[in-house]
């Protein structure tokens, strides 16, 4: 396909090695994907992963199309974003909180058997947690243009990249999912339970804390 060969392919080796490299990188799609899959095993992991992933296609979308550029000159555009998307995370640790002060842990099998598994809601948590995090459209904006050839479609180039992305972060966060749902009955442990439930809300909300307080 044109698109994909107009991109070069020392480029796209740098690509593959950078991208991979920030993927694995801890951060709050790692911790979001720990969190569902503690919840409600792979299967919510998995589908987490998914919406996150489906999340990246909006971004390489608004980077091509230069929305971000509309943000970054917008002061109160991506000040009311990053707001956004900081009070999603927040409340996403206090969430993970809450289920501590009642005494209960997310790794803990109710008497019917695994928790519920509620696919579009692990799919809207997943793609929020990401679509809603501007620093994901900033590094987009920043990172996608060094690899496209401005001869060739900026959107179809950006779109391909997006899926290569695609690939790679599901393949890493599926990776975990298994790796904590393989580890459930060890952290079925009350104790363990809630140390866990308690660090994984806590940094959920640092990370949006310092979302928002971060300078623009």
């Amino acid at each position: 396909m044109e698109f994909v060969l107009m991109i070069d392919s020392q480029l796209f080796v740098t690509f593959l090695i950078a991208i991979t490299l920030l993927t694995v990188a801890p951060g709050v799609d790692t911790m979001v994907t720990i969190r569902n899959s503690a919840r409600g095993g792979w299967k919510d992991g998995f589908a987490t992963s998914t919406g996150i992933c489906f999340g990246l296609f909006l971004h390489a979308t608004v980077s091509a199309l230069g929305i971000s550029v509309i943000l970054l000159q917008s002061a109160n555009a991506f000040h009311a974003l990053k707001l956004i998307g900081a009070c999603y995370l927040i409340w996403l640790g206090i969430s993970s909180l809450r289920g501590v002060f009642k005494g209960e842990s997310i790794f803990t099998l109710p008497e019917g058997g695994v928790r519920p598994f509620l696919l579009w809601r692990s799919l809207r948590e997943g793609f929020l947690s990401n679509a809603l995090n501007p620093k994901t459209a900033l590094f987009y904006m920043a990172f996608l243009p060094q690899f496209i050839d401005p001869q060739g479609s900026a959107l179809m180039q950006s779109l391909f990249l997006a899926a290569v992305h695609f690939v790679i972060a599901m393949l890493w966060q599926c990776g975990l999912a298994l790796a904590v749902n393989s580890a459930r009955r060890w952290l079925q442990n009350k104790m363990v339970g809630h140390s866990v439930n308690t660090i994984s809300g806590a940094v959920l909300i640092y990370l949006g804390a310092r979302l928002a307080l971060a300078e623009d």
